[in-house]
């Protein structure tokens, strides 16, 4: 703990000196929820047999490593692919979810994304289990939801996600899910969570700090405002944000010229809508993601099949040209205009029911009760 807490000062201190056809779009699978195994064994086994009660773990990895990156100003650098946290709590078999985790880490995949909400908790706890003997492979990342609530509800979470995650630091502690309009002011009040993310660092339990957030541009630029020396930011970033709302304009320079680390998400649009329609294939839409000046893109994983094909497709990354990302920008920008594959920034269907909660509004499960 002490050599941990003497790397942490020691960066301190440098911080601050410093047309497939309609029949074949399935293809295009290969996301979260349902027909994920069906999906990636299409898309990687064409000839082969599906039956999605027997998944199919016979993919085999292209040899190559996952690319590293620096993250921000930190002097750290980490894969450029990063696990997604929600979907380890997704498989019905903890032991498959704990497999998919440890792969990954084995696979050179070393930034790993989680959050307290995330199903209950099941998520870290799967993740606490999973990096046993493993700890020194990854870059934790989870996230402090009081969506609103004070200094101490945050450290409560903060303690209650060491213990779920079997660890006495996290490496990144991100204010998740920023994401109404008035979230900035109720983090920045005195006594807010922002204060919670000081006093975190100051005991060594939290190695760097960020914010999270999915719905407005201007929210994030509100959050920025502040000037408060954040060390990551969440943002969504994919080929059709360019053209409607969009982080990668509005946002993604000024990361990049203050040094904060930008982490893209949701680079299939959130539950992989447009790669359903058929109008993108997951290996463009994450080569696209990839591409933009990020230290890391998380992905949603649930099965060791979709590991397996993010882990090839991240292994033989080649960044795409300027012309490359602006011919894909302009071939999705009608798709964009409605924001029809971007759902998380027009309605309620992508906030999380804390969230809701705590801004007065009815949960997901409420709603569909």
């Amino acid at each position: 703990m002490a050599d941990r807490r003497d790397d942490q000062s020691g960066e301190n201190r440098h911080r601050e000196a410093q047309s497939w056809k309609r029949r074949q779009f399935l293809q295009r699978l290969g996301v979260l929820g349902a027909g994920v195994a069906i999906a990636d064994r299409i898309l990687l086994h064409p000839d082969a047999q599906v039956n999605a009660g027997e998944p199919d773990e016979t993919i085999s990895l292209q040899a190559g490593e996952i690319p590293r990156r620096k993250l921000g100003r930190t002097g750290v650098e980490v894969s450029a692919l990063t696990l997604g946290g929600f979907h380890i709590g997704v498989p019905k078999d903890e032991q498959e979810a704990i497999r998919i985790i440890q792969e990954a880490l084995d696979a050179g995949v070393t930034f790993l994304d989680n959050a307290w909400e995330y199903n209950e908790g099941v998520s870290e706890e799967r993740m606490g289990k999973a990096l046993q003997g493993r700890r020194d492979k990854a870059f934790l990342m989870t996230k402090v939801c009081t969506h609103g609530r004070d200094r101490k509800v945050a450290m409560q979470q903060l303690e209650q996600s060491l213990r779920r995650l079997k660890t006495d630091y996290i490496d990144l502690w991100q204010v998740h899910e920023v994401v109404y309009d008035n979230d900035p002011e109720r983090h920045f009040a005195k006594g807010g969570v922002i204060e919670a993310l000081d006093e975190a660092k100051r005991q060594g339990k939290v190695r760097f700090v960020g914010f999270t957030g999915h719905k407005d541009p201007a929210i994030h630029l509100k959050m920025l405002s502040y000037n408060y020396p954040f060390d990551a930011v969440q943002l969504p970033l994919n080929c059709f944000d360019s053209s409607f709302r969009s982080f990668e304009k509005q946002v993604l320079p000024l990361l990049n010229k203050r040094g904060i680390a930008a982490i893209g998400m949701k680079s299939l649009g959130g539950s992989g809508e447009p790669v359903k329609a058929g109008v993108v294939t997951v290996q463009e839409a994450l080569r696209y993601a990839m591409s933009l000046p990020v230290a890391t893109t998380v992905s949603g994983i649930d099965s060791l099949q979709v590991l397996r094909q993010n882990l090839n497709i991240a292994r033989s990354f080649t960044p795409m040209k300027e012309a490359e990302m602006q011919a894909m920008r302009s071939r999705y920008a009608s798709y964009a205009a409605d924001g029809r594959f971007e759902l998380y920034k027009t309605s309620k269907k992508y906030d999380g029911s804390p969230g809701r909660e705590q801004h007065g509004f009815p949960s997901q499960e409420e709603l569909e009760a």
